[in-house]
């Protein structure tokens, strides 16, 4: 195989990167000149008319919430059933209820379930582990709130396969049905988790309804996702085999299609899984209960080993459902054991089952087993230790922690703080949609423009380009370690086989916890919101990139060997470059988690759109303010979406 490339393609190429260049340079000089006029600077205690106009609308809401009768009766009626649902998984395992002070299970019943669906579905080493992880969280002290944590969870996670396998296997067998549903998807994944939460508790109002319902937005799209493309995924060659047979559509897909993609969709239920745990933590903010609102407490009180202990437990949680999925994805594959072996299963299930049910009976009646023992002392030990560590580290590393903030800040965030939020916007405005026509084309231009006037349109322009300050830095960050690591472990399988799993674990962990050992450090600041988005980001992009890289042809590196080219030479001429479009694409997955982050970081002082989503929440004043920030922030994150999808989507080499 050779490498060619059309001389058009390197004209074209480089007519772009003379137009980027020329609008760069002008952008500068125009910002120069006409710095700090027409800004669109809105005071943080100002509403505009629009913000009023939201705040007029959740007060008729609220006014007429008893009246109205599509809110009392859908609305109302889809509360009710999803609080009825999650107080029932709450009195089984995490409270009391009528005249009991224990709930329904005890925490020895709850493990020995949880211990024995783990061995079922996956094997003794991994019900080892969760046996392990469910008892750790007594030990830390955490037992009720984890299990309150764990309720939530699994009502959003029944619902969302009720909704996503369903919905999946119709897009997965109708084409025009998922082009339909793919727009959807899309907009929730760009769409930062925390902007689902003022509309949903407008309507929902806050409790454990809107949490549930905040996850199911964010936790059903994985499923539905994968489900589609594993149906669409089965061999030709075994539908063709089955409507050889006769097969009716519903035999084939119950005989057929759904048993061989069986494996991927269990790998769907485990993204949902994830993403679940990780809303309903974020749902702490709309007072859903459980570990999430100790972070909360703990980020808000500055307590950084209360932080950390709480967050160490929805890891631990984390870790056991992940854990427990993903094994129960690799069983499906395994080969057919032998009758010896199916019976020697079938009693070593049995037997498990009857010492499950008697360990239920035992916590459902006896005190120590209901309730578990001990005060969580030591939770308490750990949570001094880390707080003694982290003023130990600010006392003796304050120099260092403060030198890297005002770095960082001083340059780069605030230059370009100054270049975008200082700047007329109908300056800004115009490079970007100059950019995206110069990138996309025509199409991604209007869609920049029509995204632009809506960021205007919210009255929040300035705080935008603030937000868009943070996310380029963190951004660049990101991408800067996507590349080098994605390099070196996908040129390296040793490194790989170590750095991968750390990496896998990073995008289990949900997104509150990257906030706690941060904010020890460094304090509530700009730079500590940035570094949290870094750690969120930083996996998506080097498995992306390593991805790329692993994926230049074999061919192409034989020749780089062949010529006599260094490591060196055969990464910058050879890798780099064939790998462009996987690069492109971890470019977009870091912009799109970085900016999810960042906002979540308004809890930590990043300020911008962030902090006016969460001054929305905690002041009715300003409610409207903050649902027109999460507005201008889905805005933001379409307009930088489609950017660099245009990026990734271009392929400079062509294979001949």
């Amino acid at each position: 195989m050779t490498l060619t490339t059309s001389a058009p393609s390197e004209v074209k190429k480089s007519s772009k990167n003379k137009y980027i260049a020329a609008l760069v340079a002008g952008f500068l000089v125009c910002a120069t000149f006409l710095h700090g006029r027409a800004t669109l600077f809105l005071d943080p205690s100002t509403n505009t008319s629009f913000h009023s106009w939201l705040n007029s609308i959740s007060d008729w809401i609220t006014f007429h919430r008893t009246s109205n009768p599509f809110l009392q009766i859908v609305v109302e009626g889809i509360r009710s059933f999803i609080n009825g649902l999650v107080t029932f998984t709450q009195n089984l395992i995490s409270q009391g209820s009528g005249n009991r002070s224990t709930p329904i299970i005890g925490w020895l019943g709850v493990v020995a379930i949880v211990v024995f669906v783990t061995f079922v579905i996956s094997n003794k080493k991994i019900a080892l582990l969760a046996a392990a992880g469910m008892t750790s969280l007594g030990l830390l002290g955490y037992w009720t709130e984890s299990m309150q944590t764990l309720a939530l969870t699994l009502g959003a996670v029944v619902l969302s396969l009720l909704i996503g396998i369903p919905v999946g296997v119709l897009a997965g067998i109708f084409p025009r049905f998922e082009k339909l549903l793919m727009p959807l998807l899309d907009f929730s994944q760009i769409m930062p988790t925390f902007v689902y939460l003022s509309p949903v508790t407008l309507f929902f109002l806050i409790g454990p309804a809107s949490a549930t319902i905040v996850t199911l937005i964010y936790a059903i799209p994985p499923v539905l996702r994968i489900t589609s493309i594993a149906l669409r995924e089965v061999s030709t060659a075994s539908v063709e085999a089955g409507i050889s047979m006769g097969s009716t559509k519903w035999q084939m897909l119950r005989k057929i299609q759904v048993p061989l993609a069986k494996r991927t969709i269990v790998v769907g239920i485990n993204q949902t899984i994830m993403a679940a745990l990780s809303m309903v933590t974020i749902a702490a903010l709309i007072n859903a209960p459980g570990l999430g609102q100790v972070v909360l407490s703990s980020l808000q009180q500055l307590d950084v080993g209360r932080s950390f202990v709480a967050g160490l437990g929805i890891v631990i949680l984390a870790i056991v459902l992940d854990r427990s999925t993903t094994a129960a994805a690799a069983k499906v594959e395994e080969k057919e054991p032998t009758e010896q072996s199916k019976r020697i299963r079938r009693i070593t299930v049995g037997i498990s089952a009857a010492i499950t049910a008697a360990a239920v009976a035992i916590s459902h009646s006896v005190t120590w087993a209901a309730t578990f023992p001990g005060t969580g002392v030591i939770g308490q030990h750990l949570s001094n230790g880390v707080s003694s560590a982290s003023a130990w580290l600010q006392d003796h590393f304050s120099n260092v922690t403060n030198a890297m903030t005002n770095i960082v800040s001083y340059l780069f965030i605030n230059p370009l703080q100054w270049l975008l939020a200082e700047t007329p916007w109908y300056i800004v405005g115009f490079a970007w949609i100059a950019l995206a026509a110069i990138i996309g084309g025509r199409r991604v231009a209007v869609i920049s423009a029509i995204c632009i006037a809506g960021i205007i349109g919210t009255g929040l322009w300035s705080d935008t380009m603030v937000t868009l300050a943070s996310t380029f830095v963190a951004a660049f960050i990101t991408v800067i370690l996507g590349i080098v690591m994605g390099v070196w472990i996908g040129r390296n399988k040793r490194a790989d086989s170590i750095i991968r799993p750390i990496l896998d674990a990073g995008q289990v962990l949900p997104a509150f916890v990257y906030l706690v050992p941060f904010l020890g450090l460094f304090n509530a600041s700009r730079f500590t919101a940035i570094l949290a988005a870094v750690v969120y980001a930083a996996p998506a992009a080097i498995k992306l990139a390593a991805d790329g890289i692993r994926g230049v042809p074999a061919g192409m590196i034989e020749a780089g060997i062949a010529a006599g080219s260094t490591p060196w030479q055969m990464i910058i001429k050879v890798q780099l470059p064939a790998a462009r479009r996987g690069i492109a694409l971890a470019t977009n997955q870091g912009l799109i988690y970085v900016l999810a982050m960042i906002v979540v970081g308004g809890l930590v002082g990043g300020g911008g759109l962030g902090y006016l989503v969460v001054d929305g929440f905690s002041q009715e004043t300003y409610f409207g303010k903050g649902l027109a920030a999460g507005l201008a922030i889905v805005l933001l994150g379409v307009m930088l979406d489609r950017i660099s999808q245009a990026v990734a989507k271009k392929n400079p080499l062509q294979q001949g």
